[in-house]
């Protein structure tokens, strides 16, 4: 294999080739980001948490398809992923990951000491997730906590604290990723049903849209309290009004359970955090 087919191989295994997923880890993020620092961070913690989202996302695709390796080749979705067609070897993968987990703490030590502690506890959370769909039902409930662990980091990062406003947009980000990630997972749900593999999709069953509906409406509770908390304007409201659209979107989509439409929603999940980070950021910008 040449060096641009190796190079095409781990852009795909890290799903650098799919940046669906670094988004959705980002638009939060950048949002605690900017509510620790009233707004606008300082520009060194900035670039670190943005090259360390980057980084991050490609360390959990990887041990993700790690664990994943003997299950992925019977789902239709996931079959061609490099694990699963032995185009790269479990070993060159853990290596892959060890590298990314090194450099991405090598960005935390440059920050305080309760960040490196917090980056600690998240690669552990990293390791942790993808075993969790062999053992519980709510693996998306447990990545929920994985995807949110970036929000206290970044408080800390700015204040050297993670005050409750934090926790408020912590529960946002948890129960909007629970949302979301279930939409994800009623795209592979025939498919996991035959190989064993467990997920909240699985588990709510006939009543998996109402109890999205339910985790999409304590989202947006939490993140207007978030916004009280801070003092947040009219601005920032507008994008809770749009997020709210967003919402009711997505669960048309899901509607008929059809896979096309849950992976479209799970998609559209992007342009609601996109727009609620734009108007959180033009809330600072103007009052």
């Amino acid at each position: 294999m040449n060096l641009r087919d190796k190079l095409d191989v781990y852009m795909r295994l890290t799903r650098m080739d799919r940046p669906i997923g670094t988004l959705l880890l980002l638009w939060p993020c950048l949002m605690a980001l900017m509510f620790a620092a009233g707004g606008m961070p300082d520009i060194k913690v900035l670039v670190i948490f943005v090259i360390g989202v980057v980084v991050m996302r490609g360390c959990g695709c990887v041990i993700n398809d790690y664990a994943d390796r003997n299950l992925d080749a019977h789902v239709e979705r996931t079959q061609s992923r490099p694990l699963a067609s032995g185009e790269i070897s479990s070993k060159e993968a853990l290596l892959l990951f060890l590298a990314m987990a090194l450099f991405a703490f090598g960005l935390v030590l440059l920050l305080n000491p309760l960040v490196v502690k917090l980056s600690v506890v998240g690669i552990i959370l990293t390791i942790l997730y993808p075993f969790t769909k062999r053992y519980t039902n709510m693996p998306q409930m447990f990545l929920g906590t994985v995807w949110s662990w970036s929000i206290p980091m970044a408080y800390a990062a700015q204040t050297g604290t993670v005050p409750v406003e934090a926790w408020w947009l912590f529960a946002a980000n948890w129960c909007w990723t629970v949302a979301y990630d279930t939409m994800y997972a009623m795209v592979d749900r025939d498919d996991d049903l035959k190989v064993g593999i467990k997920s909240t999709a699985i588990l709510f069953g006939q009543y998996d849209r109402q109890i999205i509906a339910g985790f999409q409406t304590a989202a947006l509770g939490c993140f207007i309290i978030a916004g009280v908390i801070a003092g947040r304007g009219e601005i920032f409201s507008l994008g809770i009004v749009a997020f709210i659209g967003f919402a009711l979107y997505q669960q048309k989509l899901i509607f008929g359970r059809e896979r096309a439409a849950c992976f479209k929603a799970f998609l559209n999940n992007n342009w609601a955090g996109l727009t609620l980070f734009v108007a959180l950021g033009l809330d600072y910008l103007v009052l």
